[in-house]
C-alpha cells in the first residue's frame, strides 16, 4: 500500500506573491548569456560569418543548417493579402 503525503503541495508556501519580485519577463539566465558570449567570442576568432559560410559550403553543412534553424524566427506570418510568404535562401 502506497504512503499517503501529508502537508502541503510541493512549491506551495501559502502567501502571495509579491508584485514586482523575481526576474523581469524576457531576463535570460546568467549562465545562458555567458554561454552565449563565448560562443561569440570564438565565433570572432576563428572568421566570424566567413567561417560560418566556409562551414556551409564545404565542410559541415548539416550542423550549419541546424544552426540556421535556431536563429531563424519560431513563427512566420505572410504580408500577402492571401497571408503567403516568400522566402529565399541562397548559398554562393
Amino acid at each position: 500500500m502506497a504512503k499517503k503525503k501529508v502537508g502541503r503541495p510541493k512549491g506551495k508556501t501559502g502567501q502571495p506573491k509579491t508584485p514586482g519580485s523575481g526576474r523581469k519577463k524576457g531576463t535570460p539566465n546568467r549562465l545562458t548569456a555567458d554561454v552565449k558570449a563565448m560562443v561569440l567570442e570564438a565565433l570572432n576568432d576563428v572568421g566570424g560569418a566567413e567561417y560560418l559560410a566556409e562551414q556551409a559550403r564545404k565542410e559541415n553543412p548539416a550542423p550549419f543548417l541546424t544552426l540556421v534553424g535556431r536563429v531563424l524566427p519560431m513563427q512566420v506570418e505572410g504580408t500577402a493579402d492571401d497571408g503567403s510568404i516568400n522566402i529565399k535562401i541562397g548559398f554562393k
